[in-house]
């Protein structure tokens, strides 16, 4: 069916024009003024912003994380994430058995998303080890709808400096993206034993664990390693510290390329000063990295000012509160890492952001739409509003607010970081494909509308 889209201000990252859409069959077929259809459904945008439907390329939904698993499924996730705005994601997903394909944890996830998602979805591949049977099928993937990967620094499957190498060497030769999560593991490691055997066991100590040198140090340890495989697009994800961003912008002062930075939206928000609420409140916030300091907060608003920051997301992984008691409460370790955000993101970002001069409505197009879907290869039939381009729009009012409230939101964890957060800029439609699947905060898509989107390396 078609569809119109009539007198909204459209916002790119090029700049802002007031004109019509014409939507058919699911893609956006035209732009200008006076489109007349008796058979379109037209749609009144007066006074409405009409942006690229915002996407979170790092989401872990369903994620099996040692006895626990994840609260949000693709199913009621994805609902969470359509009603806060977000069109598309891209899940980083869950370590398979020891010695397994790259294949087998994607067949897992296509079980567990294929038919539940109401949004378009993909999946990053996850490496846990190095040979050349896996650096084989990495080429295959990433020519074949999968080019991005993540490899962990830390963890039980994490990879080592020399496949790293490999990796990075294999990425390069096809053009796909590296991601990866960037700690020092033996310092963190000893840190945390150490605090345990001295009692110190109380949620502050997740953060004083894992001090922002362990992300700096192994930050600047990737960028020399990216250097000897003449800079394949190396993507760092989650970046919450001002060293780190300190590292990143020496080594691209030095020559360094194809270096993207990718933070959350509680790294802009949110400090270390959480994990000291009592009855422990505090463990809601244990996540790695951890929440840091306001100059961190400060530097990251900066790097995203001066385009070091590309990319915002959410690292959306929570559990229930009650199991994060049960599990840490008397010992920081073994709490589960991970917290909710994809519901809130939008809402925030465009307040922090764009209501607080911080950035352009052009550049929250840039890092919350535009630059995801270039980089994890979605552009450009994601990520803009042009000809060709399929139809993921939200309208946003600029006059109307709200407050975070755990209980209107969809998601499954209970609680909101952002709770009580006053809001300006609320989402009054959400368009996936041209169908409106949010209408004034009430959910209208249904069950496994979501269609997994087969990716291309980006070109740079």
């Amino acid at each position: 069916m078609k569809k119109i889209i009539k007198n909204g201000f459209i916002v790119n990252t090029e700049g802002v024009m007031k004109c019509d859409l014409l939507v058919e069959d699911g893609i956006i077929s035209a732009m200008g003024v006076g489109f007349e259809d008796k058979e379109a459904v037209t749609i009144d945008a007066s006074n409405k912003y009409v942006l690229p439907g915002p996407i979170d390329v790092h989401t872990h939904m369903d994620l099996q994380s040692g006895a626990l698993r994840a609260v949000d499924d693709f199913y009621n996730g994805s609902i969470a994430a359509a009603c806060g705005g977000t069109t598309t994601i891209v899940d980083h997903i869950a370590f398979g058995p020891k010695e397994c394909t790259l294949q087998h944890q994607l067949d897992v996830y296509h079980g567990l998303a294929d038919s539940n998602s109401v949004i378009d979805y993909s999946f990053h591949g996850v490496l846990q080890h190095v040979d050349k049977d896996i650096l084989l099928e990495m080429e295959k993937l990433m020519k074949g709808g999968i080019p991005s990967f993540k490899a962990y620094m830390t963890y039980d499957s994490r990879l080592s400096d020399d496949e790293l190498l490999q990796v990075m060497k294999t990425v390069k030769k096809v053009g796909g993206v590296l991601t990866v999560h960037a700690e020092n593991h033996e310092v963190i490691e000893y840190l945390k034993r150490s605090f345990v055997e001295q009692g110190k066991t109380q949620a502050k100590y997740h953060a004083l664990s894992r001090p922002s040198h362990t992300e700096a140090e192994a930050v600047a340890r990737l960028i020399h390693i990216s250097a000897m495989a003449d800079y394949p697009n190396l993507y760092l994800v989650h970046i919450s510290t001002e060293e780190s961003l300190n590292e990143v912008r020496k080594a691209k002062e030095n020559g360094a390329k194809n270096i993207f930075v990718e933070t959350c939206i509680q790294y802009l928000m949110l400090t270390d000063d959480k994990y000291l609420l009592p009855e422990g409140e505090g463990l809601k916030y244990v996540m790695s990295p951890p929440l840091r300091k306001k100059k961190d907060c400060d530097a990251l608003w900066k790097a995203i000012q001066d385009g070091i920051v590309q990319v915002i997301a959410t690292d959306h992984c929570p559990f229930y509160f009650k199991d994060k008691v049960e599990y840490g409460l008397n010992d920081f370790t073994h709490c589960p890492n991970g917290g909710p955000g994809v519901e809130e993101r939008v809402r925030v970002l465009f307040t922090e952001g764009v209501i607080k001069n911080r950035i352009s409505i052009q550049h929250f197009v840039e890092i919350a739409s535009c630059n995801p879907a270039k980089i994890m290869g979605l552009y450009p039939k994601k990520g803009t509003i042009q000809p060709g381009a399929d139809a993921d729009l939200i309208l946003i009012d600029m006059e109307k607010s709200g407050v975070i409230k755990e209980d209107l939101l969809h998601g499954n964890a209970g609680y909101s970081l952002y709770e009580g957060y006053h809001y300006k800029g609320e989402i009054e439609m959400v368009m996936q494909r041209g169908s409106v699947i949010v209408d004034h905060g009430k959910f209208l898509g249904s069950k496994g509308d979501g269609k997994f989107i087969n990716r291309i390396c980006p070109n740079f």
